[in-house]
């Protein structure tokens, strides 16, 4: 793979900075609802407020997968992308990543060298993700940085925010159209498996859904909780949440053990548990309280798959409809 020299922050502004959008002589910008001013610059927002750029962004590091899939989505191969193997092993969408794609690093933990050589001209990360290198990758090129996990006194749900990103991300691209052509997709894959869904005889449409582990030889599970992403995904074709932790959960679930399941028991299992994991085979064969639960006993635990990606953007949105409505149908 080609590398290139040790990327200039200076003349990554020239292509993508910060600078000013037309002004009409009374310190306003010239901006339409859509971002674009009238001298063709695009103005995208993110958690830093309004960013100027004066042309689309071509060369782009991503360092959060949801925001790979966006890019993938909207017909993009990044230059870069953080964790590439993991990616591979978490993340089934439609949309293929490039062989030519170059591995910087571990999302928590990217190769500032790495991403400096690709030339970037646009850096998107999520802010719990970058804060600690922040001004190092503004360094190399201009950010966006975006806020998946909303806090509940921002007003903006997880669901939300992530159609609002995956429209700006469209906006700096200059994929617009394709976004919006992406997002009545999405609508019309709830409309097709809430149809499935009522043609099915299903004992309850309630449902749980975990992405479970082994930790320590103990099962553990991530139960998605209503201000989640996921559930909210999944009750658009028809399905109910059973579980609520009684409390906002920041990342849209909570972290419990068997016992917690008791409270859950009649609804339909869903999980997302990687396949070389054992949780089934080896943490809950022999485990009582788990052999004793309702949908154990009346076969209503559903594999969705460990590429089932709950935390992404529109397609694994549609991977997820697609894998409960599937799974469901059995």
């Amino acid at each position: 793979m080609k590398k290139r020299h040790l990327f200039v922050a200076a003349s990554a502004f020239m292509l993508l900075a910060a600078c000013n959008s037309s002004n009409d002589g009374n310190g306003q910008e010239n901006t339409s609802e859509d971002g674009n001013s009238d001298t063709g610059s695009i103005t995208v927002t993110d958690i830093q407020g309004e960013q100027t750029f004066t042309e689309p962004a071509k060369r782009v590091v991503a360092l959060d997968w949801t925001y790979v899939e966006n890019l993938l989505a909207l017909g993009v191969q990044p230059v870069g992308v953080a964790d590439v193997e993991n990616y591979h092993k978490w993340v089934d969408i439609r949309e293929e990543l490039s062989d030519d794609v170059v591995d910087v690093g571990l999302r928590t933990e990217p190769n500032l060298e790495a991403i400096a050589q690709l030339e970037p001209d646009l850096i998107i990360s999520a802010n719990y993700r970058s804060e600690n290198i922040e001004q190092e990758l503004k360094d190399i090129a201009p950010m966006l940085i975006f806020d998946p996990y909303p806090e509940e006194s921002k007003g903006i749900t997880h669901y939300e925010e992530m159609e609002t990103t995956f429209r700006e991300m469209a906006k700096v691209l200059d994929k617009e159209a394709e976004g919006e052509a992406i997002l009545a997709e999405l609508d019309e894959k709830y409309e097709e498996g809430k149809e499935k869904i009522e043609s099915m005889d299903l004992e309850t449409r309630d449902f749980v859904l975990t992405m479970a582990y082994t930790d320590n030889q103990a099962p553990v599970f991530r139960l998605f909780n209503p201000n989640g992403m996921a559930p909210a995904i999944l009750e658009k074709i028809g399905l109910n949440n059973a579980y609520d932790s009684g409390s906002f959960e920041l990342y849209g679930y909570a972290t419990t053990g068997v016992e917690e399941l008791l409270s859950v028991e009649d609804a339909n299992f869903l999980h997302i548990v990687q396949d070389d994991d054992g949780l089934f085979e080896e943490g809950l064969a022999n485990n009582a309280v788990w052999n004793d639960l309702n949908f154990v006993k009346e076969g209503r635990v559903y594999a969705l798959g460990g590429d089932t990606w709950p935390y992404g953007g529109p397609l694994s949105a549609m991977t997820l409809i697609d894998r409960t409505v599937e799974a469901l149908d059995q």
